[in-house]
């Protein structure tokens, strides 16, 4: 008969859910695999730590949203958002599905053309925008949406020299009761700054005044914000009819859905508490159904979200280095990936699970990255199990803004891998080395 390994007796809190007839149920979960590829081969055949990326997920949810939207209304628009994850092989399955580019920077918009977008599908957001920058945006016939004054009066002098036309919006910051308010960005509502932008527009030969825009914040957990949003969106269109005899083509209610994460001090966790698609969809459709625009004038409805779309999508898988004991006699793991690779670990308190059967005695535990850096910290507390130095644990919804933010700092950033729809891995972006690391540097001295 074989031995049993020694585990150290504990002292374990109980976890609170729902009792069966044996009591309460502290079994952890396993995540064995990522769409019926396993986590040990996946691991094994692409290193550790591995960002992997579920195809079938993506175009799931990207569906699901869809659908749910234009149930609830009848035109509706997709931009992905590029700085949520701008791979190119994300962004092609998003463009594959008909989603639009929604783009903050030149680098952004070149890499939308250069994955086959048109640029008349290219929405145009942020602050710095370059006169190169509108150049480019104006000759693809881009949506620039307009985030300031200094930027109005400079898209209006390099139409003039350009004799051509730019369609454009205004962003609009306004208080939807999310605070706080998200003012930096755009024009007031409450103060007339956002009607006055209009009626400089409106005067401008060379600008045509095709939308409006909004984006309220991030990780909005209440839906009836965007229906306040949406409300004033709408009477902003009705304003500009009145006054100009102008109907606008569309309404864009920017991005920030919030997915499933769990924000960092939340009581309940995010898949219990977060609002889902429907209630979104009908917050927004609803306010904008019953404002006074006509029927037979409805707007595009525009949507730029991201991490809705992707977060569930993205997996990170990392290996156990350490387990150690604090000065106080906390358990703490060290594992190989750290916030260097996950950036959203200083938002969300991240779910990471083991990846085979493990002891069911469970300890609350700080999980710290492998980074000489006393903030590397992935989970400040997780009741978790047992594991041994080499275990596979895999860590969730990872999929917005961690390869887009992540830096290289102390270790080489990691292999990206796709299971595509037949369950085949394969590497979208290569595992950084010495040498693509230093091919743009230069010494001077040799």
């Amino acid at each position: 008969m074989k031995k049993l390994n020694y585990e150290k007796p504990i002292i374990s809190k109980i976890t609170a859910g729902v009792p069966n007839k044996f009591g309460l149920s502290s079994k952890q979960r396993i995540i064995t695999g990522i769409d019926s590829v396993s986590v040990t081969q996946l691991a094994e055949e692409f290193g550790s730590p591995v960002f992997v990326f579920s195809e079938k997920t993506i175009r799931d949810t990207y569906n699901e949203a869809k659908q749910i939207f234009e149930t609830h209304y009848p035109k509706v628009q997709f931009a992905w958002s590029y700085k949520t994850n701008y791979l190119d092989a994300i962004c092609s399955i998003y463009h594959d599905e008909g989603s639009w580019a929604e783009v903050v920077s030149g680098f952004e918009f070149e890499k939308a053309l250069s994955l086959g977008v048109n640029g008349s599908n290219i929405l145009y957001n942020g602050p710095e925008k370059s006169e190169k920058d509108l150049k480019m945006a104006i000759n693809h016939n881009a949506c620039i949406h307009i985030d300031h004054f200094d930027e109005l009066y400079l898209l209006i002098k390099v139409t003039q020299e350009m004799n051509k036309k730019a369609r454009v919006a205004i962003r609009v910051n306004l208080d939807a009761g999310i605070y706080p308010m998200w003012d930096r960005f755009g024009f007031n509502y409450e103060n007339g700054e956002a009607w006055n932008a209009i009626n400089r527009i409106m005067l401008a030969d060379n600008l045509e005044l095709t939308g409006l825009h909004t984006h309220i914040g991030t990780y909005i957990m209440s839906s009836s914000a965007y229906g306040i949003a949406a409300a004033k969106l709408s009477n902003l269109m009705v304003a500009i009819h009145r006054k100009f005899n102008h109907w606008l083509k569309y309404i864009d209610l920017g991005g920030g859905f919030a997915s499933k994460n769990t924000l960092k001090g939340a009581y309940m966790p995010g898949s219990e508490t977060c609002p889902t698609f429907d209630d979104y969809a009908k917050a927004i459709s609803n306010a904008i159904i019953s404002s006074e625009i006509p029927h037979e004038n409805l707007p595009f409805l525009f949507l730029e979200t991201g991490r809705a779309l992707i977060d569930d999508a993205g997996y990170l898988i990392t290996s156990v280095l350490a387990n150690k004991r604090s000065t106080t006699g906390r358990r703490t793991i060290v594992i190989d990936a750290g916030v260097n690779l996950l950036f959203t670990s200083f938002w969300y308190n991240l779910g990471v699970f083991p990846s085979r059967e493990v002891s069911d005695m469970m300890e609350d535990t700080t999980i710290y990255g492998p980074l000489c850096m006393n903030i590397d910290v992935v989970r400040e507390a997780i009741n978790f199990p047992q594991v041994k130095t080499g275990d596979r644990l895999v860590i969730v919804r990872v999929g917005a803004y961690n390869v887009t933010q992540w830096m290289q700092f102390i270790t080489y950033r990691p292999n990206v891998v796709l299971i595509d729809l037949e369950g085949k891995a394969h590497i979208i972006k290569k595992k950084e080395n010495l040498e693509t690391l230093k091919e743009n540097e230069f010494n001077p001295k040799g």
